[in-house]
């Protein structure tokens, strides 16, 4: 693995035990890296194992990977079990919960392929609320008896990347912004649920974040060099590691609900 350094190095996260899904590359990598740098113990996922072992191998201790495609129900258990049992001495759950994996897709409801809708759906909706239904039910048994100030003992997150088209109408790209539309909605009814119990429920909305995710998404070469001309520089998955950092490490009783990030140029989505 290159040495890339973490996106704002310290010790604030000590303590915490964290899930990140859609670790092996871009913003999942980045916010792995940047919570290691911050002293939490994390369990990383992903599809791609080799590249989530490097990773793992590279950052030493504190981490677990749990290679998988995080729609399965199997690998969700995994990944939650892993950190109860490794970092939670066999009793306390994972309690930094990053729901990071996803795909984009190029085209709209119109032109966009319709055989990559299914999987698309499949991992940026299903996947993304399997995972907060599980991670939510373990959360909340630990606050079961609990009242009060006492549910804020320490700091519970559910973090979910959305981004700016799921806010924004993108005339080219409205199927991936119609997924994201609906994990807005969905996390923000999961904040009202289970905010009250200390729970707490974040969206962050990136714009443009260079990374792999645009080769994954099909666009196109040309029409990409058009756009990080008129905006760039873009976003790198560091600044959104920071900021996911930002949200975490705040005290229990400071929610921080949804944050939208952009390159200073980007004008829109």
């Amino acid at each position: 693995m290159s040495p890339v350094p973490s996106a704002s190095p310290g010790g604030t996260l000590s303590g915490r035990i964290a899930i990140v899904t859609g670790a092996s590359a871009g913003i999942g990598e980045a916010i792995a890296r940047d919570f290691h740098a911050h002293g939490a113990s994390i369990v990383i996922n992903a599809r791609r194992a080799e590249k989530l072992e490097q990773l793992a191998a590279y950052l030493g201790s504190r981490v677990a990977a749990v290679p998988g495609d995080a729609a399965e129900d199997s690998t969700i258990t995994a990944m939650l079990d892993t950190a109860r049992t490794k970092f939670g001495g066999g009793t306390r759950e994972a309690d930094l919960i990053i729901i990071n994996a996803g795909r984009g897709l190029g085209g709209t409801v119109i032109t966009s392929d319709i055989s990559q809708w299914e999987e698309m759906i499949r991992t940026n909706v299903l996947a993304a609320a399997k995972l907060i239904r599980a991670a939510g039910q373990r959360l909340l048994k630990e606050q079961e008896g609990k009242q009060g100030e006492a549910l804020l003992d320490r700091a519970r997150d559910i973090i979910v990347l959305g981004s700016t088209v799921g806010r924004h109408v993108s005339p080219f790209s409205s199927m991936y912004g119609g997924t994201k539309f609906n994990v807005h909605g969905m996390v923000e009814g999961v904040r009202r649920e289970i905010g009250p119990k200390g729970i707490r429920v974040s969206l962050i909305e990136p714009g443009f974040v260079v990374s792999e995710f645009q080769g994954v998404a099909g666009y196109d070469d040309a029409w990409l060099k058009g756009v990080w001309d008129r905006i760039g520089p873009v976003l790198k998955p560091e600044d959104v590691a920071r900021t996911v950092s930002f949200i975490a490490q705040q005290p229990p009783a400071v929610h921080i609900n949804d944050i939208m990030i952009r390159p200073t140029r980007q004008d829109y989505p």
